[in-house]
């Protein structure tokens, strides 16, 4: 079904919702009880919330640490609008609009649900990091500095969101170290670094193949597609069997992992007969830009 969703625009923006209620779950269930912070712009914006809480008195009798988010994310929005494209950004307000509303809404349970707090952090991180990289992987992103990880991502190669979520987060809990304790900024950081290991593990985006195509008559239609629809470039090469001795068109192509089906299934419309390998986790060098869908 997460295969399929990929490939559907509705389904992709139900799945990032779906992420996001799981994030917002794991923050609330496991994260919040213990008096820890999650990371990013949200992280950012709990710390104002302590702060306003402890020296404003401000106690409106709900966490308003969600709707902070949600006004702050504005300009990173416009950010995204100009340089991330017109579809992920909409994509980016329902998810943003949607993770504020649970953050708001999902209760705070008032006693922890796992008592041990290292316990609390590493599987609120794994959750939250497994929900996240879903949601990237589905072209959707819950905002914050998401934004700006996924803007940096396309731009430089080698660049990925968790990386960028690790450096600034070292900002933010230097200031939990200053304002808090130890205990906050440390079991905020295991949290913070196992969601970030596993969103670069679950976001799809991230991980880099490359596909040979092997057809015994040439389809120009092919590589056409691959450039047109995929934009992605493609190498054409001229071979023979080695067995039969009749002419072949190779074509190498190198593109994201959640490309791959819909390369597959244009393959098999043009020519069922087709042979093709892919090699996942290939190390890519120059030009090759990160796409969002």
């Amino acid at each position: 079904m997460f295969s399929k969703a990929l490939h559907n625009r509705w389904l992709r923006l139900c799945v990032g919702v779906l992420g996001e209620l799981i994030v917002a779950a794991s923050i609330n269930l496991f994260i919040v009880p213990h008096n820890l912070y999650t990371g990013g712009l949200l992280g950012f914006c709990q710390l104002i919330r302590t702060v306003a809480a402890q020296n404003l008195e401000l106690t409106p009798g709900f966490d308003f640490s969600g709707i902070l988010y949600l006004l702050l994310n504005i300009p990173l929005l416009v950010l995204a609008w100009r340089n991330l494209g017109r579809a992920f950004v909409l994509r980016t307000i329902t998810c943003t609009v949607c993770c504020s509303l649970f953050l708001t809404l999902i209760p705070v349970p008032a006693e922890p649900i796992i008592e041990d707090l290292l316990t609390s952090c590493l599987l609120g991180g794994i959750v939250g990091g497994f929900a996240g990289g879903m949601i990237l992987t589905c072209g959707c992103s819950g905002g914050g500095l998401d934004i700006l990880g996924l803007y940096l991502s396309k731009k430089g190669k080698g660049f990925t969101v968790g990386k960028f979520s690790v450096s600034c987060n070292a900002v933010l809990y230097a200031l939990c170290l200053v304002l808090f304790d130890a205990s906050t900024a440390i079991y905020s950081t295991i949290y913070t670094v196992f969601s970030s290991l596993f969103l670069d593990r679950s976001h799809q985006q991230s991980i880099t193949v490359q596909m040979l195509i092997f057809t015994k008559e040439k389809h120009p239609e092919l590589p056409r597609f691959i450039m047109e629809t995929l934009e992605r470039g493609v190498t054409c090469w001229k071979g023979h069997g080695g067995y039969t001795g009749q002419p072949l068109e190779v074509l190498c192509v190198c593109l994201n992992k959640y490309e791959i089906e819909t390369l597959r299934r244009e393959i098999r419309k043009i020519d069922p007969q087709a042979f093709f390998i892919v090699q996942e986790g290939v190390q890519v060098g120059g030009h090759f830009e990160k796409h969002l869908y």
